[in-house]
């Protein structure tokens, strides 16, 4: 079955970085188009970024431009999310995705809290 286990969240001061990822398996992971969401207390799930089946194609919330960079690693069946610069708005739990035929799959989600 899929299986997407992010690992790589904490506490991070303002203009601190992170890396996430995003272990895969129970699918074809090269065959996939990956994303990286977050929820923040009270607000609803957003996609933050995504990433085309090879990596070339990469899309990016307006929110994150410039900071985030969204990566893969097929041979690890890895995703990754380099946040730099991070903000307290930053704060969120941040889950990975795949969809597999119509269905969405989730990880378990990794909290980021960016406070000073």
């Amino acid at each position: 079955q899929v299986q997407l286990v992010e690992s790589g969240g904490g506490l991070v001061q303002p203009g601190g970085s992170l890396r996430l990822s995003c272990a895969a398996s129970g699918f074809t992971f090269s065959g996939s188009t990956l994303s990286w969401y977050r929820q923040a207390p009270g607000k609803e799930r957003e996609r933050v970024a995504v990433i085309s089946v090879i990596g070339g194609i990469t899309n990016y919330a307006d929110s994150v431009k410039g900071r985030f960079t969204i990566s893969r690693d097929n041979a690890k069946n890895t995703m990754y999310l380099q946040m730099n610069s991070l903000k307290p708005e930053d704060t969120a739990v941040y889950y990975c995705n795949t969809i597999k035929l119509g269905a969405n799959y989730w990880g378990q989600g990794t909290q980021v809290t960016v406070s000073a």
